[in-house]
């Protein structure tokens, strides 16, 4: 059976994607076969295919974080009532394909009659909101929070999230993203023409308890500075990489962009009551794999019972990863963007 996989053999822009035409892959002792019907394009896979994400990529390697499909094919020592089943999972690597083979363990039951793409939108996205306010801010109602980059697919999984919650919300986007902003329970902040740090003080007079930082960078700091005593900002990406739709020259520059958060965060421990604490969701996954299963079946559950709605901002056939590629690094992707593997 011939399946497609999308290969990268170099380190660079959206052209060093390529699509190549296989043999499926057999699964091995412990492993079931995927066929994927939704593999998610993340910022991301952008650092990996530029070779400058902390996750170690060695080439050649075919990017996709997180995938839905359909178990069809189980290999010795697994479990072959899974054959069948609608599974969800992180692989990091390997997700823009038509088939991949992947341990048991490692993959997570999907409630029947969910889309695909909405499905995907949880496995990185959504975990990450929900273990940034859960597991990391320990968030409760009635506190305030600042969410950066609010229109975006971390983004408005924080604003639903956070909602459920019954936190007081504050995100930052373009003018033209307001709406959804506003639709999705925050007070707009239009960083563009605007301060940050001066219109949170502006409308809270006391600042926030959280802030959820994926910009990275001197961002980082400026987040700390609207934090009331006691607060916390939770660093998690690097999207200051990215200049006029491209990401910044220079390993330079990128070192200082992932070093600069660290030395923060070490400034902070010395400021009495605030913290800088980063997240990051395959580092926690390794540490604790039973509460990412937990977390993201709590959200499949979330979304068969229609109280979240992933955004998804477009789906687009598996050989087209380079247009994803390019719609990722314009910057102006609002939630989810999606690559179709298979009809389901």
């Amino acid at each position: 059976m011939k399946s497609l996989r999308i290969v990268a053999r170099r380190f660079g822009g959206p052209e060093v994607l390529e699509t190549v035409q296989e043999e499926a892959p057999e699964p091995g002792r412990g492993e079931v076969r995927v066929r994927v019907f939704a593999a998610g394009v993340s910022f991301a896979e952008m650092l990996m295919r530029e070779g400058v994400h902390p996750e170690k990529t060695t080439l050649p390697f075919t990017p996709g974080w997180d995938i839905v499909g359909a178990a069809d094919k189980a290999g010795e020592g697994a479990s072959k009532v899974m054959v069948g089943q609608i599974v969800a999972a992180l692989p990091i690597h390997g997700g823009y394909a038509q088939h991949i083979c992947l341990p048991e363990s490692e993959l997570t039951p999907v409630p029947a009659g969910l889309d695909p793409a909405e499905a995907v939108s949880l496995v990185l996205n959504y975990v990450t909101a929900h273990q940034m306010i859960h597991r990391v801010a320990h968030a409760s109602a009635g506190q305030r929070a600042l969410i950066h980059g609010a229109a975006g697919g971390v983004g408005t999984a924080l604003l639903q999230l956070g909602r459920l919650v019954g936190l007081e919300m504050y995100g930052t986007a373009s003018l033209a993203d307001h709406q959804i902003v506003s639709d999705l329970g925050a007070t707009p902040i239009d960083y563009q023409k605007s301060d940050f740090v001066d219109e949170i003080h502006r409308l809270t007079g006391e600042g926030v308890d959280i802030v959820f930082d994926g910009v990275g960078e001197t961002n980082v700091w400026r987040s700390f500075q609207v934090l009331k005593p006691g607060g916390r900002v939770i660093s998690y990406g690097f999207t200051s990489f990215l200049q006029k739709g491209q990401l910044a020259g220079g390993l330079r520059y990128r070192l200082r962009g992932i070093l600069r958060p660290a030395w923060y965060a070490l400034r902070a421990f010395l400021s009495p009551g605030r913290r800088i604490l980063p997240y990051s969701i395959q580092y926690l996954k390794r540490w604790r794999p039973a509460w990412f299963r937990e977390d993201l079946g709590a959200l499949l559950n979330l979304l068969r019972d229609k109280k979240i709605k992933p955004i998804i901002a477009d789906r687009i056939p598996l050989g087209e990863a380079r247009r994803a590629h390019e719609l990722i690094g314009g910057g102006s992707v609002r939630g989810k963007l999606v690559l179709v593997c298979n009809a389901d």
